[in-house]
């Protein structure tokens, strides 16, 4: 078990590492894993935020000036109670997330029409099972 979780390691932190260039979009992977939440679990506050990238408040707090820096994303005051802010992705930053999912998927896909059809069966099950290891942490 040891020595496959080793290969398997090695192979997901280099397929990423390929997978992070092909989908470069000048901002770095924490900004981009920010966005993505901020798209899939919004509108969110700082800390609900930080609670899904399980970081500190002071780390979603730079995040987020960034993001809204870029316009990537948009705040808005609570109607009730104007201390809380809540945050949602902005029509750029829905369109930087699809740009870059579309480059991703096409470099992979590219990469997979090339394998056997035992092979990409292969692949179609440990997607599954790479799903249900990242699933079980949480």
């Amino acid at each position: 078990r040891a020595a496959l979780a080793s290969r398997l390691r090695l192979g997901v932190t280099r397929l990423a590492r390929k997978l992070r260039r092909e989908g470069d979009t000048g901002i770095t992977p924490t900004l981009l894993a920010a966005l993505s939440t901020i798209e899939r679990h919004g509108p969110v506050t700082a800390g609900m935020l930080a609670m899904h990238e399980q970081v500190e408040k002071p780390t979603v707090t730079r995040l987020l000036a960034v993001l809204e820096e870029r316009e990537l994303i948009q705040r808005t005051s609570d109607p009730v109670d104007g201390r809380v802010t809540w945050v949602q992705i902005s029509p750029p930053g829905r369109k930087l997330l699809q740009s870059t999912r579309r480059r991703k998927d096409g470099y992979l896909a590219k990469r997979i029409k090339h394998l056997s059809l035992d092979d990409q069966a292969t692949l179609e099950r440990a997607a599954e099972i790479l799903d249900r290891l990242a699933e079980e942490d949480r």
